[in-house]
């Protein structure tokens, strides 16, 4: 892709933006409602089954014009083209950015390198499904003979993340048959616990790494195998049939049994067979992905194989085609209606222009209570960069801190800040019309606080209306809410497998449209890789019988010598 992007604060409209804001950072929401009574109306979007509300933000028609006007002469058009022709938009690693072809449909066409990877993403997605019956059916057996009842994911960062949120949000389609479990942390405290209560006869795992070479993740599965080795060695001997056993914690030593029995309870989302080989799994029973999809969006790749477990391979193709059709929306659809973009020109307005630091994700239904830690790898680790795709140091803010709580959970935590603090925080409120689980009036409680919410935040209470409930003088500046405080309201009818891909291909493509706007890549991640590498070479200082000879500055050597004194290894 070839475009003559000015830098961002040389463009005309950034230019004309820094311009507009000396006067819109005076405007009051109160004020921009009263003056335009069908504003509520007005400023809303929806497409493929999503209804935005972005009309309680410091915006203006105006406004709205000239972000507008910011992604045209920013080439986000076309960027968007780009990616979804295959072009290599990851510069730094020479790759393209593909993650909109593994929900593409069949008889779709999208080249890498002259080649169309429509059809292998399908035979890895039939693969799944084949694999997926097969377990929820039982006809996959443990080495015992036993059917297996028990799913652990062992994985980091992308291959974590996502499965875990997508399996909490779509909990309610999921076979409850089966029990699943999610490990990421390198802490053997995640493993022990994650492992605790199954019985591992009856347990798989799902070993997730592209190399197959991930510490973390590696680490975690060298264990489970040695613990599930130790227990299946233990079963017919000591073992109660009431309490399963997984052998001794410490360093661990494994049984010898055949390797069918590793083979039986492990299976592997990577593209290194030797690795995966070496490994004691059957090389039938690993699933591929490739090196044009990143893992933070990765979710409905291979990496999603405990998700299809869970809810089964009809479901999963839903959530593929809510995914896809949030895909041609973002493609299609004229930028003044576009909801990724709407919402992302909207977060550029609040980060570059008024200084707000955060956005606060705040779903007000309990089965996407993973979504907002899922969406702080994938807004933070994509845009959380400090030089330009030319490797330029930016003179701007790039990605704001995303964080949130379900509601109404959060409302009896932070939200005090939220209304009252000295920051400005603009907020993503989601809700749904329909509970899954109806229970009395707690739905209409619910949708209630999300509505009464956003409403508080805009509005705020003045002086007067406090004094006019007759509170004290000294107490009325501490009742009093200033409102002015912006948000999102996003609504669904129902939380469904497809509902979910629409709201995460929304959040991928709000991503998608930051970086081009900031001229940055969101698709590599180089700032992680400095501390995995230093963690490398202390393992053996920590781990030497004799005391290390240290060349580190004075406060890392003097942490490595007092861990080393509390091991008693000096």
């Amino acid at each position: 892709m070839k475009a003559n992007i000015k830098p961002l604060t040389q463009r005309p409209a950034w230019k004309a933006l820094a311009s507009h804001y000396q006067q819109a950072r005076q405007w009051q929401l109160r004020e921009l409602f009263a003056a335009d009574p069908k504003r509520g109306q007005r400023l809303t979007a929806e497409a493929v089954g999503l209804f935005l509300d972005y009309s309680k933000n410091r915006v203006s028609d105006r406004t709205l014009k000239l972000l507008v006007q910011l992604a045209k002469e920013s080439g986000l058009r076309a960027r968007i083209e780009a990616m979804f022709r295959g072009e290599k938009i990851n510069l730094t690693e020479n790759r393209a950015v593909l993650h909109v072809a593994l929900r593409a449909p069949r008889d779709a066409s999208i080249f890498v390198d002259g080649e169309n990877v429509v059809p292998k993403v399908h035979a890895v997605l039939d693969k799944m499904a084949r694999f997926s019956r097969r377990v929820r059916s039982g006809a996959w057996k443990g080495y015992t003979g036993k059917r297996i009842r028990n799913v652990v994911n062992i994985g980091i960062g992308g291959s974590d993340l996502g499965p875990v949120m997508a399996y909490e949000a779509l909990k309610h389609y999921s076979q409850r048959a089966l029990t699943f479990r999610f490990v990421s942390n390198v802490d053997g405290a995640d493993l022990v616990e994650a492992t605790r209560d199954l019985d591992p006869a009856e347990t798989l795992f799902i070993v997730s790494s592209k190399t197959f070479t991930t510490l973390e993740t590696m680490t975690n599965a060298e264990s489970a195998r040695a613990r599930l080795l130790r227990g299946l060695g233990r079963v017919g001997r000591d073992a109660s049939p009431r309490r399963p056993s997984w052998g001794r914690s410490g360093r661990l030593g494994e049984a010898s049994l055949p390797a069918e029995a590793v083979a039986r309870h492990f299976v592997a989302v990577s593209t290194n067979a030797e690795k995966v080989a070496e490994f004691g799994i059957d090389t039938a029973n690993m699933f591929g992905f490739w090196n044009w999809v990143g893992g933070r969006y990765s979710l409905d790749s291979a990496i999603g194989l405990s998700t299809m477990l869970a809810i089964g391979p009809e479901h999963f193709r839903a959530m593929l085609g809510g995914f896809r059709q949030m895909d041609e929306h973002f493609r299609t659809a004229p930028f003044e209606r576009n909801l990724p973009v709407l919402m992302a020109l909207l977060s550029v307005w609040y980060n570059n222009f008024f200084g707000a630091p955060t956005v606060a994700v705040l779903p007000y239904e309990q089965y996407l209570r993973r979504f907002p830690a899922y969406l702080q790898q994938l807004t933070m680790e994509s845009n959380g960069k400090h030089v330009t795709l030319t490797g330029d140091v930016v003179d701007y803010a790039t990605s704001p801190i995303y964080w949130g709580e379900p509601g109404t959970n959060g409302q009896h935590s932070f939200y005090q800040l939220i209304h009252q603090g000295t920051r400005l925080i603009p907020c993503d409120f989601i809700a749904f019309g329909h509970a899954l689980t109806p229970l009395g009036r707690h739905h209409d409680l619910l949708l209630a606080n999300v509505f009464a919410q956003a409403e508080a935040l805009a509005f705020g209470k003045t002086a007067e209306q406090v004094k006019a409930e007759g509170i004290p003088n000294w107490l009325v500046p501490h009742q009093v809410f200033e409102g002015n405080r912006p948000s999102n309201t996003l609504l669904a009818e129902r939380l469904t497998p497809e509902t979910l891909g629409k709201l995460v291909a929304l959040y991928e493509h709000y991503v998608f449209t930051q970086g081009a706007i900031w001229s940055i890549n969101p698709f590599d991640q180089w700032g992680v890789q400095l501390g995995k590498v230093l963690a490398q070479r202390i393992v053996p200082e920590l781990e030497s019988k004799t005391a290390p000879r240290l060349k580190h500055d004075s406060s890392t050597n003097n942490l490595i010598r007092r861990y080393r004194r509390m091991l008693g290894t000096g």
